[in-house]
């Protein structure tokens, strides 16, 4: 009689197998054809020019990071726009808070400037002495 640790074990040892096994057997019947192309860095056809560690603006980044942001939270209109009628008043009323804090956080990132691509340069002042 196992216990219910035992079973737990057991599931797992099953799994650790499973993905060995599954590993083992893509090994196995994968072309083992190497060539330089293939070996090389990128192998989409492009030549490899310079280095391939490259300092990336962070404005890259940064836009990244915003559209994922809205785009993750605007997801949240979809469910709520198929069952609307349903919900009634309350349910209307808290999405008009959620796309205001959504506009307010918007409106930041646009004041901030982080949505224009090319941001000036600031120019900063020097005291010339004469």
């Amino acid at each position: 009689m196992l216990t219910e640790f035992g079973r737990i074990f057991i599931f797992l040892l099953i799994g650790v197998v499973f993905v060995a096994g599954g590993l083992a057997v893509a090994w196995l019947i994968r072309p083992h054809r190497w060539y330089p192309e293939k070996l090389s860095t990128y192998e989409c056809g492009e030549s490899p020019v310079g280095n391939a560690i490259v300092k990336f603006n962070i404005r890259f980044y940064v836009v990244a990071l915003i559209f994922l942001i809205f785009d993750v939270e605007v997801v949240f209109l979809f469910p709520w726009a198929v069952v609307f009628q349903k919900l009634g008043m309350y349910a209307f009323v808290e999405m008009m808070i959620f796309i205001a804090i959504l506009l307010v956080g918007y409106a930041y990132v646009w004041v901030k400037g982080d949505l224009e691509w090319d941001k000036p340069v600031p120019q900063i002042p020097k005291l010339v002495k004469e």
